[in-house]
């Protein structure tokens, strides 16, 4: 397998350039804002001297409008232009890390910053995935967007190790020069990014927005507010239980190992993924949450590791295929798919922040060990996975039987049997 993923990641030279362009800034953004997002917390708390419950809901609202938000995002670059989307998001959250450097004078301003950079986040994803697969054919998508998926985790992983460094000695510094990063991918994106192609973008002014929104109720929407549900109890909690055993290297170290699966397993790993049957690989990756939350469970450090390990990999399996199930339901929305995608994932987020919070908190209050929070939790992602996959057989059966009554009737009429049936229920 290594010299397969050498050779695939050799390919990128080969990628046209405007993918590699998206590429780096799928990294250089994520960098930007991991620098400052993960120490906002503390921020707003020291320098407002605000109260950790309200940091919180602060904290929780501008989350809920940076993933959600991307169902707007998807409509606006339906609308108007994948390009246009892009460098208007980028422009709202270089604006919103100006308003960050200000707020050292004012700090009352740290607030609307945050909120503007959320909406900016909401709004350039989906545009950005929705350029990365407008032109490639269905064979190159999940490269591609594994590709992109990787940049962004890389992005993210390396963004708080580097500020690390320097932002509590000097957080000036570091705002200004996640401004300056911001400002030079927006110029990057204006200057070197070609314009959406002009069939494109008549296409999509012709085309009715009913189709995103239907897209809504979908079997990779609905099984990407499952995931993300259980998937968020590892990312929200996993600190309070680590730092409570182990020291905070180690905890480091679990993120680590995750963010670098899913960069260097979910490229590698993209056309098997792409060809695995859709049910299959929701009852695979729920299984894999469940027994890598049961592993956690454990407590034992051989077995937390583990369980980061399977976690990890049903994130890999499970969010690639969901991108890549959604575009069969729209091909000619794709911005519209992605901001439905970024929706689930904020419901299942805010859903999971929410009964994670109460669940650990009566745990603890029950004096029994927190190693029942994630027994509960696999428990969990038991039932809803079952519950995901009796949804996306009941749905592919519906849909089969009435392909197959479409077919019939074109036969009693004597026609024959078309593609019609299949596309229209697509």
């Amino acid at each position: 397998m290594a010299n397969v993923g050498i050779q695939r990641f050799k390919k990128i030279g080969q990628l046209p350039s405007r993918f590699r362009l998206l590429l780096v800034a799928s990294f250089l953004i994520p960098l930007g804002g991991f620098m400052v997002m993960p120490f906002m917390s503390f921020f707003l708390h020291e320098r407002l001297k605000m109260d950790l419950g309200t940091v919180g809901v602060i904290i929780a609202v501008a989350s809920f409008v940076q993933m959600s938000g991307g169902v707007v995002g998807g409509m606006v670059a339906d609308r108007f232009g994948l390009k246009r989307t892009m460098v208007l998001a980028l422009t709202v959250r270089t604006f919103s890390f100006l308003l960050f450097v200000a707020a050292f004078a004012a700090p009352a301003i740290s607030v609307p910053a945050l909120l503007l950079s959320s909406a900016g986040v909401a709004l350039y994803l989906p545009a950005n995935k929705a350029y990365v697969v407008q032109d490639c054919d269905e064979g190159q998508r999940p490269l591609f967007l594994s590709l992109t998926n990787s940049a962004l985790n890389g992005g993210m992983a390396l963004g708080p190790l580097i500020s690390g460094l320097f932002i509590m000695r000097a957080p000036l510094v570091v705002f200004v020069a996640v401004t300056g990063i911001f400002a030079g991918v927006t110029l990057l994106h204006i200057r070197a990014l070609p314009s959406d192609l002009q069939e494109r973008q008549e296409e999509r002014a012709s085309t009715p927005y009913f189709g995103g929104i239907r897209t809504l109720f979908i079997p990779p929407v609905l099984t990407a507010a499952f995931g993300f549900y259980i998937y968020m109890f590892f990312q929200n909690y996993m600190s309070v239980y680590a730092l409570d055993r182990y020291a905070p290297m180690v905890f480091s170290a679990l993120l680590l190992i995750n963010g670098v699966l899913v960069i260097v397993l979910q490229p590698l790993m993209a056309k098997r993924i792409s060809a695995l049957n859709f049910p299959a690989a929701v009852a695979l990756s729920f299984a894999l949450f469940g027994v890598g939350l049961l592993l956690v469970a454990h407590a034992g450090f051989v077995a937390v590791v583990g369980g980061v390990i399977l976690i990890s990999l049903g994130e890999v399996v499970l969010f690639l295929k969901n991108e890549l199930e959604a575009l069969r339901y729209s091909p000619g929305n794709p911005a519209a798919v992605f901001g439905n995608q970024r929706l689930a994932a904020g419901i299942g987020a805010f859903a999971s922040a929410s009964a994670g919070g109460w669940l650990y908190e009566s745990v603890n209050k029950s004096h029994s060990s927190d190693q029942y929070f994630w027994a509960y939790c696999a428990a969990q992602a038991a039932v809803v996975g079952l519950v995901a996959v009796l949804v996306v057989l009941f749905h592919k059966g519906r849909h089969s039987t009435a392909g197959q009554d479409d077919a019939a009737s074109e036969v009693e009429q004597g026609t024959e049997p078309t593609d019609e049936a299949e596309v229209k229920h697509v």
